[in-house]
Order: structure tokens, then C-alpha cells, then sequence
């Protein structure tokens, strides 16, 4: 397993120079102030690229790097690679990290940084016939998940880390564990996609049990759990409720363990079921979770109730939905209607 890459962002201003040195336990030290804070391991991946990205500039000297290196480095950002808002201030956020809690300096006011506006963009969203016939389009296993996102207003990776236990058919909810924020939270249950999740984890059981009998079988459990169950990530209960088609070895246990789907398999799957279903707006796997709050609402369910099933922290959040029900002339008479064009001569 090659670890992550340590500069997921491409600048499109001039070829930089040859990088620094970069002292590993700096980036150690970075890892392990992320980690004792409970950050999530994408969050640590995005700090720790950064932070190295920093470290390769050149000239650098962290005894004395302050405000202005911190500056230069972030317009240079904004200027020259053109990146977008939100990538500035997860850039702007992992800097004032490290020279906070790694470096020990709090940073004053950087000089020429601003955090970036994020623009305000209306959510792409399916109708109910676009969400149908996409997943028509779909094979078994992507149907299943993407109907998931869709009756249960997931994103992606929730549905990627859903676990046995967490599907609940009797109550007739499932449970979100872990979600963005660190947060648990239920939602809907499809009733119309509980048969066929029942048929699925018949296979995923049997698939488990013949992992058992070759001595594998294990995934990996949150937090400390395997120290203190050793055991537990053999059981049913915590296992992947869509598992990937191979193993893989744990870097630090050297343990064979079965991961869940890659997010990928159902991103692909989605994007060739959309191009064969002709629908030409540009929608992905996270289009299905905010058509689900769009219909919602559509249907009348107040948006405190909404808000809840999605896991969002304030109302607010929630609130752009509504700005999605006000358009497409719901409610309104466009004033073409009353010019008669439709009489016109073709």
C-alpha cells in the first residue's frame, strides 16, 4: 500500500523550483497533532500535503518562517495556480494548523490572505423520472447503493462505510455512523430497496463465511475496538455491507482484511448511467443526496425534519433546497406564457 500523495493539487502557474529537504519529523509531528484532536483521516491526508507543500519552498527556514512566508505562499496559491475558494481555505486552514500546534506560533494577520468567498451555487437535482431512469441504468450492487444515497439522503462515503449492524429492518431506519463532524444520525429506510438489500447481505455473509474458513474475514474496526475486542472484526455485525472483491495487507498489524467498495466503483457506474440515460446536467453521486432533500420538501415535510436526516448542523444549510423548490416556475407564470408565442407560425 503506497501511502497518500503528499500534493494532490496541480498548479498551473510556472514549473516550481527544485524542493527543499523536508524534515520527516516535522510531518510526523504534524500527524500526530492531527490525530490526537480526532481529525478525520482525510482531513490528516489534506493538512499533511500541505504542510509538506509548504515545507518545499524555497528558502525556507522554519526558524524564522512567520506571517509573510505564510502570505507569499498563499497568494502565490491564489495567484498563480488559480485554485478555487474552497481549496485556498482548506490551504489557509492546514498552515494556521501547523504553525499553531506544530510550530507553536499562533499567526498574526497574514499580510495580503483573505479567506476566499466560497460563491453560492444552486445544487444540481434529478427529477424523480431522472433518478429512475439512471437507475435503471445501473447494474445490481450500484443500483443498491445508489438508491441508498438517493431514499436516504447519504453521501457517498456514509454509504461506502455502512455496516451490517447498522441497518436496522425492523425499525426501519439505518444509522450513520461517523458521518461529516464526527456525528452519528438515523435516517429513512427505503421499504422498496429493503428485499433486495436482504437478498445482497445473503451474499455478503456467504462471501464472509468463506473468508472465515481460509483464516481471513477481518476488517478494520474505528478507533481503539480491535484492542479492546480483539475478535470483533470477524463478527457479522461489523461487516462492510458492500465489501471490495479483494484483500488487502494492514501496513501496521500486517493482517489480511477485507475493505469496503471503493467510492470509485459507484462513481463510475453512476456517471455511465446518467450518459446512457441522456440526461445532459452535470450530476454525480452527491446529486442523488440533495434530490432526496429537494423531494422531500416537494412533498412537505418541514425542513427541521429534512435538516436532521441529512446531518446538517444548522437550518441554514438546508435552507439552499428551498432556493431550489422557488425555481423552474414553481408558482410563477413567466411572462412569455402570455404572449400567445405558441400560436405564432413555426
Amino acid at each position: 500500500d503506497a501511502g497518500p500523495r503528499l500534493d494532490p493539487v496541480r498548479s498551473n502557474g510556472p514549473a516550481a523550483a527544485a524542493p527543499a529537504p523536508i524534515a520527516g519529523d516535522i510531518l510526523e509531528r504534524t500527524r500526530a497533532a492531527v490525530r490526537s484532536r480526532h481529525f478525520s483521516p482525510r482531513t490528516e491526508t489534506a493538512y499533511l500535503a500541505w504542510t509538506s507543500r509548504f515545507l518545499r519552498t524555497p528558502g525556507l527556514s522554519l526558524g524564522t518562517a512567520a506571517e509573510p512566508e505564510l502570505g507569499r505562499f498563499l497568494t502565490a496559491l491564489s495567484v498563480e495556480g488559480h485554485v478555487s475558494a474552497s481549496t485556498q481555505n482548506q490551504a489557509l486552514n492546514a498552515l494556521l494548523f501547523f504553525f499553531e500546534h506544530v510550530l507553536g506560533r499562533k499567526p498574526g494577520l497574514v499580510e495580503g490572505v483573505v479567506r476566499a468567498k466560497r460563491p453560492e451555487r444552486v445544487p444540481v437535482v434529478l427529477s424523480r423520472d431522472e433518478v429512475r431512469r439512471v437507475l435503471a441504468q445501473m447494474g445490481a450492487t450500484p443500483r443498491l447503493m445508489a438508491t441508498l444515497l438517493y431514499g436516504c439522503g447519504l453521501r457517498l462515503l456514509e454509504c461506502c462505510n455502512l455496516r451490517v449492524k447498522d441497518l436496522d429492518f425492523d425499525q426501519g431506519e439505518v444509522t450513520v455512523r461517523a458521518g461529516k463532524g464526527d456525528k452519528d444520525r438515523r435516517t429513512a429506510f427505503p421499504t422498496s430497496v429493503r428485499e433486495p438489500l436482504r437478498l445482497h447481505l445473503e451474499k455478503v455473509r456467504r462471501l464472509h463465511e468463506d473468508d472465515l474458513r481460509l483464516g481471513l474475514g477481518r476488517v478494520e474496526l474505528p478507533n481503539a475496538l480491535s484492542r479492546k475486542y480483539p475478535n470483533a472484526d470477524k463478527e457479522w455485525g461489523w461487516q462492510w455491507v458492500f465489501p471490495a472483491t479483494s484483500h488487502y495487507t494492514d501496513r501496521l498489524t500486517g493482517q489480511r482484511r477485507r475493505h469496503h467498495l471503493h467510492e470509485s466503483v459507484l462513481q463510475r457506474a453512476f456517471k455511465e448511467a446518467r450518459l446512457k440515460a441522456r440526461i445532459a446536467k452535470p450530476a454525480g453521486c452527491h446529486t442523488l443526496r440533495h434530490s432526496f432533500a429537494t423531494h422531500l420538501l416537494e412533498d412537505g415535510y418541514d425542513i427541521r425534519t429534512v435538516q436532521e436526516l441529512l446531518g446538517h448542523q444548522d437550518v441554514s444549510t438546508t435552507m439552499i433546497y428551498t432556493h431550489v423548490l422557488n425555481r423552474g416556475g414553481r408558482g410563477v407564470r413567466s411572462p412569455a406564457d402570455q404572449l400567445g408565442l405558441e400560436d405564432m407560425p413555426r
